[in-house]
């Protein structure tokens, strides 16, 4: 059982394992205005894809699916993410991040305690989380472990800190096996355009300003997300009750250099008379926002066996490339259609 399966990695996930399994996924999603089911149209008519609409949050709804479909694992990637909007209405965070993922966890426990034998020892509850818990790396930090102490800066991260650590508790407290993954920033297909990459990309194509917040260099570990789902199907196969491990890619970059990395892509692929990158507009630096990110993988590495293997340069022309060649996805999300399709289908 997925939950938050429409949204970016959610989706991206599914899309990945059905390319190499033939078992059967629930895919539970609240369909916010970032749960999109036009990232899994190629899925409409395949029996190993069961779409539920519904909340995390609703415990009724997490306990039928348990009991009717009998799943061997829950990948809880279900969240809210953006921290530009924690920072301006953090109670949407505390009720998905802490709230849902309190319930999904009870339930959860309740389902794993019904189980015997080899169901029993082969459930196991993966939480997928975020490097922001740890905080701010400094300039001549070393990357964040498992180890780092938790320090979150916004409510977004504080949101998901304190699922983290529900998560640990029901851990240790009813036995519920669990893995905890701490992620760096993804990017790839199907990533709603209030984010970074994709922002940047829809703007351009639309000859707008591309907003940079302050002067650009704060760092971040940026991954390509099918390198972050097959990490995830390596976890559910091999990863070790109760541990935590952190998945990121190669170095750090600037926001900066990821925009002018865009730019000159795009000015490579559908060139103009002048550069994308005369766009680039600075604005005023949001609040409390965190300089570095960066992490040390070599626990997965040694442990499970994965590493990343999509370059960043790889990476980002793929993604170039893909949304411009699905401008129809793009414009649906931008105009809102997708929203409009929500409530043609469940009349709310």
């Amino acid at each position: 059982m997925v939950t938050g399966g429409a949204g970016f990695i959610g989706s991206n996930f599914i899309l990945n394992f059905l390319k190499q399994s033939d078992e059967r996924v629930i895919n539970l999603d609240k369909l916010t205005y970032a749960g999109n089911m036009d990232n899994l149209s190629s899925l409409q008519d395949d029996e190993r894809h069961v779409f539920v609409r519904g909340d995390i949050a609703d415990r009724r709804v997490i306990k039928r699916l348990l009991e009717s479909h009998a799943p061997r694992a829950i990948i809880h990637f279900a969240a809210e993410t953006h921290v530009d909007r924690s920072i301006y209405e953090p109670e949407p965070f505390l009720d998905t991040n802490v709230g849902g993922t309190l319930s999904l966890l009870t339930e959860a426990t309740a389902y794993w305690n019904s189980l015997e034998g080899e169901q029993k020892e082969r459930f196991c509850f993966i939480h997928v989380s975020t490097d922001e818990v740890f905080g701010s790396l400094g300039k001549e930090d070393e990357p964040f472990t498992e180890d780092s102490k938790y320090v979150p800066n916004s409510p977004y991260s504080a949101s998901k800190a304190a699922s983290d650590h529900m998560v640990r508790a029901y851990n240790k407290t009813y036995g519920l096996p669990t893995l905890v993954t701490h992620c760096s920033n993804n990017y790839g297909p199907y990533q709603f355009p209030e984010k970074l990459i994709p922002l940047v990309i829809s703007r351009a194509l639309g000859g707008e300003a591309i907003p940079l917040y302050g002067d650009g260099q704060q760092e971040r570990n940026w991954i390509y997300v099918d390198d972050h789902c097959q990490a995830i199907c390596k976890l559910l196969e091999s990863g070790k009750q109760g541990e935590v491990y952190n998945i990121g890619a190669e170095r750090s970059r600037s926001n900066k250099e990821v925009v002018q990395t865009v730019c000159s892509l795009l000015d490579d692929i559908v060139p103009k008379e002048s550069s994308y990158s005369s766009l680039i507009t600075h604005v005023e630096d949001r609040p409390g926002h965190d300089l570095r990110y960066d992490i040390d993988s070599s626990k997965i590495d040694k442990h499970i066996g994965w590493q990343s293997s999509v370059s960043f340069d790889e990476g980002m022309r793929k993604t170039v490339m893909w949304y411009i060649e699905n401008e129809l996805w793009l414009n649906r999300v931008l105009s809102g259609e997708h929203a409009q399709w929500v409530k043609q289908q469940y009349g709310e």
